[in-house]
């Protein structure tokens, strides 16, 4: 029969190198050790060790047997802490969230799990239909989407909110709502809506609708239309997130407006659900540091 106490008995004498030394350290008699590894050689029908007088060396089945034991204590430690709710630095984290939050909050957490290597993190880029389906089928324990969800079954609260910004070629000269129409738009997943928001806040006056602007092109993948964009080939509206994340940041810019408008992100989760504190370290600190990291390409 598998018992994981001959396992800890044996990886404790390969680490001591005696029978004496890990009967002391496991407070058991020297006879009692020299039993658990009998017992673990007949449960695995292998020979451990060559024993030589008080000494030992470990067989290729020894050797074997004491990188598994090593990789199953191991996992059973995580496996524990991950019972633990009330611990912040430890356990298993299942997220989702649309690409635009995921390209900072995903480093993010991954700089979290590099300090605490008990903490482990499911992570999905998914859309905002995707990610309501996940959560109700119990695939995921929070969601963070772009529009406010109402669902019987979830909770949808206000999480975080981050800028939006008008992104045109770093070439471009212009800054009026006809030197933009000229250039035409470049949409993604939330493309039409963050435009039309930011647009109608900042040209009162002049602006009506998107499908007064020339279409250039759609990619349902955001962190790819400002590769557009620094090809000349338009303009886009996307989050501070997006911008800052983007490797063609030194061939786009974001215009100056006179009225800042925030991109609302919601958290979701299941309304039966108790979530470990965990998460609430998590998700607050990210917002903490996007505000202290907030740089000044747009007005407060």
């Amino acid at each position: 029969m598998f018992n994981a106490l001959y396992f800890r008995t044996f990886i404790t004498l390969v680490e001591t190198g005696s029978f004496t030394r890990t009967a002391q350290r496991l407070e058991m008699t020297q006879p009692g050790v020299s039993q658990h590894v009998r017992k673990l050689e007949n449960y695995l029908d292998k020979t451990l060790l060559e024993r030589k007088g008080r000494s030992f060396t470990l067989t290729e089945s020894g050797r074997r047997a004491y990188d598994y034991a090593l990789k199953l204590f191991a996992e059973h430690e995580q496996f524990r802490h991950g019972l633990d709710d009330d611990s912040l630095d430890s356990g298993e984290c299942r997220i989702a969230s649309p690409g635009s939050v995921g390209l900072m909050f995903y480093p993010f957490i991954l700089g979290q799990q590099q300090m605490h290597p008990n903490l482990t993190v499911n992570y999905s880029f998914a859309f905002n239909h995707e990610i309501v389906n996940d959560l109700l089928e119990g695939r995921y324990d929070i969601g963070i989407v772009t529009e406010a969800v109402n669902h019987p079954d979830l909770t949808c609260t206000l999480w975080h909110k981050e800028p939006l910004c008008l992104v045109v070629p770093a070439d471009f000269a212009g800054n009026t709502l006809s030197d933009l129409m000229g250039i035409g738009f470049l949409n993604y997943y939330d493309g039409i809506n963050h435009a039309n928001t930011l647009l109608r806040t900042n040209y009162p006056g002049e602006f009506r609708s998107m499908t007064h602007f020339r279409y250039q092109g759609f990619t349902n993948e955001v962190s790819m239309v400002l590769d557009a964009v620094a090809r000349g080939l338009g303009f886009t509206v996307v989050s501070l997130l997006v911008l800052e994340t983007s490797p063609w940041q030194r061939q786009v810019k974001a215009l100056t407006l006179p009225h800042a408008v925030n991109e609302e992100l919601y958290l979701l989760r299941r309304r039966d659900s108790v979530l470990p504190k965990r998460y609430e370290k998590l998700l607050e600190g990210f917002c903490k540091q996007r505000i202290q990291e907030r740089t000044p390409l747009i007005p407060e």
